[in-house]
């Protein structure tokens, strides 16, 4: 694959030479990899695990039985890739490839050398924009590094299914890929964004979720319909609803699409994005001196804006434990019961004997699709 970024489409998209991954990371993915980076010897150990990690392999196979994207295969594929590193201003241009899969997916992994794969299912899904945001999110995870973290969760996904049968050792794995996987799905927002410093076009993101989502029917679909439901999403149900969205999610390595969609529109109308558009990010320059200390300092105030501000009932009731709201007990038995409150009180100040509300909780528990997204 060529290094140089000739050849890159007509269209004038402003560039950001030098920008830090920092500028665009989602604030628990930036604080993780803050951490990471510093740990003495981290690289190391990563290095020596690429002997046991089956990188080799799955580079020999994709280059034997996938079509390598070039000037010669692939050439608008091609120049959206160069276009997405000039933009982002990452020197070295990795491999692509397409690979037959109905599946709509995309992915970067490799520890030495990020390698992207989109399948064909996703490049038959999109138009020229949107996979001008995918191809954009992939270089976005090569230039913050996801590619090293992504294939040793891929490895010990494989590692715990083989090991299922030993006592206790599935348990162990398990904990750590979960881990990974709620990392992950940071970094994927994180990338969300990268793409949309790409693409410089909302709307065009916003499609090619939505197409994820449902399938080529544009016509059929309505962006601000489909933010409706992630608001409804957030906000419906009681306590119950609460801990089904979190086991839903738990075994999936990206975010639910429509929340990714509110994510990405959330932070396209921020302050934060404007100052990129403008010029204004961190440079790999600084990159050294982050601090990890205001990292997670930065992840933790974002944690705790979440709660301030969610919908979600278990959020709601987190904020108000933290406020030092009174009667817990009662809280978490009216929302888990699905009741408004309490019976009234008499004017006499008499105990409220009357019904407490209907715990009717008859309707289905729902069970969240996780196909994976691109």
């Amino acid at each position: 694959m060529t290094n140089s970024h000739e050849q890159v489409p007509s269209r004038q998209r402003k560039r950001f030479p030098e920008i830090s991954s920092r500028a665009y990371e989602h604030p628990a993915d930036r604080s993780a990899l803050v951490a990471l980076r510093k740990l003495s010897g981290f690289d190391t150990v990563f290095k020596a695990l690429s002997a046991l990690l089956p990188e080799r392999s799955l580079r020999l196979l994709f280059l034997s039985d996938s079509v390598r994207v070039s000037d010669a295969q692939f050439a608008h594929l091609n120049d959206m890739l160069r276009d997405a590193c000039y933009i982002l201003d990452l020197k070295k241009v990795p491999a692509m490839y397409v690979t037959q899969d109905p599946r709509p997916n995309a992915m970067c992994i490799g520890l030495d050398e990020p390698i992207i794969v989109l399948t064909t299912g996703l490049v038959e899904l999109l138009d020229e924009e949107e996979m001008r945001a995918v191809v954009g999110h992939e270089v976005g995870h090569a230039l913050s590094g996801h590619s090293v973290y992504r294939t040793v969760l891929l490895f010990l996904t494989g590692l715990a299914l083989k090991v299922a049968w030993i006592p206790l050792g599935n348990v162990a794995i398990m904990a750590i890929v979960t881990a990974l996987r709620e990392w992950f799905r940071k970094s994927e927002l994180s990338a969300d964004r990268a793409g949309l410093l790409v693409g410089q076009d909302l709307q065009a993101s916003m499609r090619g979720l939505m197409k994820i989502a449902g399938g080529n029917h544009l016509h059929e679909m309505n962006v601000d319909a489909f933010l409706q439901q992630a608001e409804e999403y957030e906000s419906a149900g009681d306590l119950r609803d609460s801990v089904l969205k979190i086991l839903n999610v738990l075994p999936r390595s990206h975010p639910f699409t429509t929340v990714r969609a509110a994510e990405l529109k959330k932070w396209a109308e921020s302050r934060d994005y404007q100052r990129i558009m403008d010029g204004h990010y961190p440079r790999r320059t600084e990159d050294k001196d982050a601090s990890v200390t205001d990292s997670f300092r930065e992840s933790a105030s974002h944690y705790a804006d979440t709660v301030r501000t969610s919908k979600d009932p278990l959020m709601k009731l987190v904020g108000d434990i933290a406020g030092g709201a009174g009667d817990l007990g009662g809280k978490l038995r009216d929302k888990f019961m699905g009741n408004g409150g309490t019976a009234g009180e008499t004017a006499g100040g008499s105990n409220g004997t009357g019904p407490a509300g209907d715990s009717n909780g008859t309707g289905p528990a729902g069970g969240g699709s996780a196909q994976g997204d691109g």
